[in-house]
């Protein structure tokens, strides 16, 4: 779960909806799932989007707006006639209320773990029919495979992203650490987070969520990167009551509550750590690459401080992202245009989010290696490299450790499409460890056990 951008990143939460609720009256339809495309194709369409930058972010919002702008220029039958903005841009407290009661967009945004349970539910369309019209598809890697079910498309991914260890190397430095030479053990992780806290009121050496389904997300990225499983391969029980499970609230404890080296305050939702690591008092996060990017536009770090490396002795990564659907009432016109927008706006080089010239000249920084979406070989893929090398404007050195340290370490996707009832689950003993000084690991992990199987259970 990435923070969008890290935008990854990302509170969550879930409050599964009603099977097959469609757009708001303005833009909705009666179009079957595999409805063929309209006769004319430069039949006037009109659609709506979400997910614009906050105005907080003024240049990612002003960036966007142009692409609405640019859009609508290039295809003049197309009209966006709603834009809404979003920080983050999955919120469950707005996202499922407008997905039960059918007032999402047209064209919609949805993180990586709620792709699997909207396809089954029927809420999103299914894009077979239309996805060969885009010129970028057949580029696509592997990340496409989460949005196919049964040889069917039904969304396009726009990002994705595995976890790393987030560090301030300003911080590292006060602290008499190596900033080239980050941790990469536990181990290390701990003393040096040891150090930073030494340093006086204020400083945090390691901070972690406790709540808000984030817990759980990064309950869930730490035990992958043991080598351990949140679910069986079946999808069908738990898998994190063991020696690994345990070694990941373990540590916590020990850090929290013998170290001292975690600070006394919760950090509930997505943004508050972000904040926190924001600030400049804080050492070290789990996070992945983007979140450099989303310290510096959306929480006024400053981006030099920070690099990422790879996930301290992680035998599997987190693998998360994001993409876009569309609403399942769409017509065969809105469908495609639709699109034409995510192909437009994400997905072709030198454009949207790809356009790293216009990007440079905005002083946002070009040159991270995400979004990762095509075949290094393909067309695509070769454009994007070399449109990211010619413009980049930040040190390759800030994200080198992730790209050298994550080689060859095997992705692994979020638990299933119950993904969010489970992380809201191991919220609870992510908070109690770091909460409660005699909280008792197995009791806290038997418990939520029992409560993983009883919702798996119900879903079967």
């Amino acid at each position: 779960m990435k923070p969008r951008n890290l935008s990854i990143v990302l509170a969550a939460g879930l409050a599964l909806a009603a099977a097959g609720c469609g757009s708001s009256s303005s833009d909705g339809g009666d179009a079957g799932k595999s409805a063929a495309p309209s006769a004319n194709p430069n039949a006037p369409v009109s659609i709506s989007v979400n997910c614009e930058p906050p105005k907080t972010n003024k240049a990612e919002r002003a960036t966007f707006e142009e692409d609405v702008a640019g859009f609508q220029k290039l295809y003049p039958n197309i009209t966006i006639s709603k834009v809404t903005d979003a920080f983050p841009c999955y919120d469950p407290k707005t996202f499922e209320p407008k997905l039960a009661s059918g007032d999402l967009e047209t064209v919609f945004y949805v993180n990586f773990p709620n792709v699997g349970r909207l396809i089954e539910s029927g809420q999103a369309a299914d894009i077979s029919s239309y996805v060969n019209e885009l010129k970028t598809y057949p580029d696509y890697n592997s990340s496409l495979d989460l949005f196919k079910k049964d040889g069917k498309v039904y969304g396009l991914p726009t990002d994705g992203y595995g976890m790393g260890l987030v560090y301030n190397k300003e911080v590292f430095t006060k602290a008499g650490l190596d900033p080239n030479s980050p941790p990469k053990t536990w181990a290390e992780v701990q003393a040096a987070a040891k150090k930073i806290a030494a340093l006086g009121p204020g400083y945090v050496g390691y901070g972690e969520y406790s709540g808000g389904n984030t817990g759980g997300w990064h309950f869930t990225a730490s035990i992958y990167g043991r080598g351990g499983s949140v679910i069986s391969d079946d999808g069908k029980k738990a898998a994190f009551n063991t020696p690994e499970g345990k070694a990941v609230l373990q540590n916590l404890q020990q850090m929290r509550w013998t170290d001292n080296s975690m600070g006394s305050q919760l950090y509930i939702e997505w943004p508050a750590l972000m904040k926190a690591m924001a600030g400049g008092k804080m050492g070290m996060m789990l996070g992945a690459p983007d979140v450099l990017i989303s310290l510096r536009n959306d929480f006024g770090g400053k981006f030099e401080n920070y690099a990422v490396t790879a996930q301290p002795e992680a035998k599997a990564l987190l693998n998360g992202g994001a993409g876009y659907m569309i609403n399942p009432k769409a017509t065969p016109d809105q469908i495609r245009a639709g699109l034409k927008w995510i192909e437009y706006k994400f997905l072709t080089p030198g454009k949207g989010q790809l356009d790293y010239v216009r990007a440079k000249s905005q002083n946002l920084t070009v040159g991270q290696p995400y979004p990762d979406l095509y075949g290094a070989d393909t067309a695509s893929g070769k454009a994007v490299t070399d449109l990211r090398a010619a413009n980049a404007n930040i040190d390759a050195a800030q994200f080198a450790g992730w790209v050298e340290g994550s080689k060859g370490i095997t992705p692994k996707p979020e638990p299933g499409p119950y993904a969010q009832e489970i992380y809201a689950i191991l919220d609870t003993p992510m908070s109690a460890v770091l909460t409660r000084k005699d909280a008792n690991v197995d009791q806290l992990l038997s418990d939520a056990e029992a409560k993983v199987n009883s919702m798996l259970a119900s879903k079967s």
